[in-house]
């Protein structure tokens, strides 16, 4: 093992911690744990049996990622987690593994989970998230990629959050959030496009008024989903964003967010 491991961490022998990666004191290290180059682990962070952790990440003070799920059907089945690239998990942060329904827990690449957030079992998280302090991730939620949850949000079971979708601190998501929109109120509304951080990613004016326009038609100019998929449909352009919006929709059995009235 590389020198940058402390001796006062504790490290099973079958655990696999790649060359520069840093291992501070006190942190706990499982077996069938695997940690990336570049990745720091921090005092006290505990890193449980069948975690993957992918290269140049930061785990800070207090997380604890892979312990098994808050799930009485869980049975001990080899579940996971595993994390991609240069992800920040940030103190008390805990990740739990996955059941026999999805078998693990992910999170994708470039993401920050910020103090005290809760992932639980079953989950799947894009690249480029960010949850802010406190969000508390119910089982069985996918997050798209970019999209952002502000501070104490809570996310009910089986949600689905779009790509690119912004939600308000706060908020209790009870059902799905199509992607590119920003979600507050409550009950949780549409109320509008997430304009300013698809223009920050490199979305083109055309591709943001697009999307405008969809949304236009989905939320304001008709009295019901199916009505609007028609319109939607028939009328709008055809364009990328559209099928994105469009499948996410069809695809959303439990429902979407309300509109903005």
């Amino acid at each position: 093992m590389s020198s940058l491991i402390s001796p006062q961490a504790h490290i099973s022998p079958n655990a696999f911690i790649e060359e520069g990666a840093i291992v501070e004191p006190f942190a706990y290290i499982d077996s069938d744990v695997t940690i990336g180059a570049g990745t720091w682990i921090g005092p006290h962070a505990v890193i449980q049996s069948g975690t993957t952790i992918g290269k140049d990440c930061k785990v800070f003070s207090g997380a604890v990622i892979g312990a098994i799920p808050q799930d009485l059907k869980f049975s001990g089945e080899d579940s996971k987690v595993v994390i991609g690239d240069r992800s920040i998990i940030r103190e008390c942060v805990t990740i739990n593994r996955g059941t026999a329904d999805r078998m693990v827990t992910s999170v994708g690449s470039d993401c920050l989970l910020m103090a005290y957030c809760h992932l639980a079992h079953d989950v799947f998280i894009g690249d480029h998230v960010i949850i802010a302090n406190s969000g508390n991730i119910a089982g069985h939620v996918t997050i798209e990629d970019w999209a952002i949850l502000e501070g104490m949000v809570g996310v009910q079971q089986f949600v689905t959050i779009g790509q690119h979708a912004f939600v308000a601190g706060g908020s209790m998501v009870r059902k799905n959030i199509p992607p590119f929109v920003k979600a507050a109120r409550e009950p949780l509304s549409f109320i509008g496009v997430n304009s300013i951080g698809l223009r920050r990613r490199g979305f083109a004016n055309e591709q943001v008024v697009n999307i405008e326009d969809i949304y236009r038609a989905l939320y304001v100019q008709n009295g019901n989903i199916s009505q609007a998929l028609r319109v939607a449909e028939t009328e709008i352009p055809q364009s990328n964003e559209k099928s994105v919006i469009l499948e996410f929709i069809s695809a959303s059995d439990k429902g979407i967010i309300r509109g903005p009235f």
